[in-house]
């Protein structure tokens, strides 16, 4: 009797073990994203700027600029004629005092303009930053010649030398970065071109403060002739170096209508995802193409988009 029980005993047990098992499911990894190396569009109200995730690190192009952010493959042949920024007396913008913390470093910006001289590495910012809010809300200009740096009062005024070929620039600061220990000041396109920096990516350089009075007086500054700069001929020609065209074809009530409008754009290979800005202001959502360095490229833009989608585009600056 023992033994007929000890049995039935042993197969329930067996029966119980060979049953179907469960398997907690392995939960997917985070999606990553990458890091960008100066401010995000605007200066935030809190101590902590986002920033994105920084489980991975920060990859560069071989050249030294942000991913697809490199030369432009025809730029305008004009840059050199871009004038340096005039250092003038501004007020500083006040959210641009705060401390704030981006990708893990805490910054102290300075309060007031003192003297200030640095070393170190410059790197650049164009395309894929251009249009865009700079740390102060301005527009940022790839053609203008400013800046970012973590902590000098925005805007300020400093000059910039490379000493690899003694070439030297003065260039309004209104933006934040870079955060790469490594690196103390973004410039924008038209002032890595003056350095000649652009196709390097990055160089050594020498940042020194300009204040805007002293300036004032050793370069003796009285307003400009009206024909201070040439001929009408040689002033379209700086002007479309210095300016970027636009071209917006459509403003939506809802977020949804502006994203499909951007997708047929993409599909139809009209422009690709880099050079279609989605702007937000006035309560509406704005699609906006480019920047394009001519009217008249931005105008075949246009036409383009009329004759594929029967849109009719309006063409801007800024």
């Amino acid at each position: 009797m023992y033994s007929i029980l000890l049995t039935l005993f042993i197969t329930l047990a067996l029966s119980a073990c060979g049953g179907q098992q469960t398997t907690r499911p392995t939960p997917p990894n985070a999606p990553v994203e990458r890091q960008e190396t100066h401010a995000p569009s605007s200066q935030p109200n809190t101590q902590t700027m986002p920033s994105p995730t920084q489980s991975q690190p920060e990859v560069d192009t071989p050249g030294g600029y942000y991913m697809d952010d490199g030369p432009e493959a025809n730029p305008p042949s004009n840059l050199d004629d871009i004038p340096d920024a005039t250092p003038k007396a501004e007020v500083i913008h006040p959210a641009a005092t705060r401390p704030y913390k981006a990708l893990g470093e805490i910054y102290v910006p300075m309060k007031d303009y003192q003297p200030f001289k640095q070393a170190g590495v410059a790197s650049w910012y164009g395309k894929r930053f251009h249009g865009r809010k700079t740390a102060n809300g301005e527009l940022y200009n790839m053609y203008g010649m400013t800046a970012a740096h973590p902590t000098l009062p925005l805007p300020s005024y400093v000059k910039v030398t490379n000493p690899s070929n003694g070439r030297t620039v003065i260039v309004r600061v209104n933006d934040r970065g870079p955060f790469k220990h490594s690196r103390i000041i973004d410039l924008s396109y038209a002032a890595a071109h003056k350095l000649r920096i652009l196709d390097r990516g990055s160089a050594h350089v020498e940042i020194e403060a300009v204040n805007a009075a002293s300036y004032a007086a050793q370069n003796k500054i009285a307003p400009p002739a009206p024909d201070a700069l040439g001929s009408n001929a040689s002033n379209n020609s700086l002007q479309n170096a210095v300016q970027a065209f636009f071209v917006q074809v459509g403003a939506f009530k809802f977020e949804s209508n502006a994203s499909s409008l951007k997708q047929k754009i993409q599909n139809l290979g009209i422009a690709n995802g880099n050079d279609i800005q989605h702007v937000y202001n006035s309560q509406l959502h704005r699609l906006k193409l480019g920047p394009y360095t001519s009217r008249s490229k931005a105008s075949q833009i246009a036409a383009d988009i009329k004759q594929r989608l029967n849109i009719n585009s309006i063409i801007h600056t800024q």
